[in-house]
């Protein structure tokens, strides 16, 4: 049976409330965690881009995360490196160039509780999706993320709007 107008339109409103909420909760999420952890968020996402996509020169760091290549990656990369989050080297293929990475044992020791916690809990949840909706709850997150993804870019000036 298909839904009249008026339910479809609530259903919209719906998900838009939803998305707009998780979107805030998620950012609030991720500053707390980085608070938890002596860090501030962008730091954490510094981070957190290093283990989702390897180490990188400080340069690349600052492209990825839309900060601005010089004073302000540098003094986030010493912060996180005091802190242990992050370490320097050479590149073996260009000893000119330096490379960051992420230590994962630091970051697993500080925040990693938090996280395994959040994992756990939505491990229950997905354990009570059959695998059609354990496919669609995957696909509509990969699609959010090229969604925000494309933004980024946009609002950044990286390519034209879609």
């Amino acid at each position: 049976m298909a839904e009249s107008p008026s339910s479809r339109s609530d259903a919209l409103e719906r998900h838009g409330a939803a998305m707009r909420e998780f979107m805030a909760r998620a950012v609030l999420f991720q500053e707390a965690v980085a608070r938890s952890g002596g860090l501030n968020g962008t730091d954490l996402q510094l981070v957190g881009l290093l283990m989702s996509e390897g180490p990188t020169t400080p340069g690349e760091l600052a492209r990825r995360a839309g900060l601005t290549a010089g004073g302000a990656i540098t003094a986030a990369v010493d912060r996180l490196e005091r802190g242990g989050y992050v370490s320097r080297s050479r590149d073996a293929e260009d000893r000119r160039r330096v490379l960051v990475a992420a230590v994962p044992e630091a970051v697993f020791a500080r925040v990693g509780d938090v996280y395994g916690r959040v994992a756990a809990r939505w491990g229950e949840y997905l354990d009570t999706l059959d695998d059609t909706e354990l496919a669609f709850a995957t696909d509509l997150l990969e699609r959010a993320a090229a969604v925000n993804r494309d933004e980024i870019e946009n609002l950044r000036g990286e390519h034209a709007p879609r």
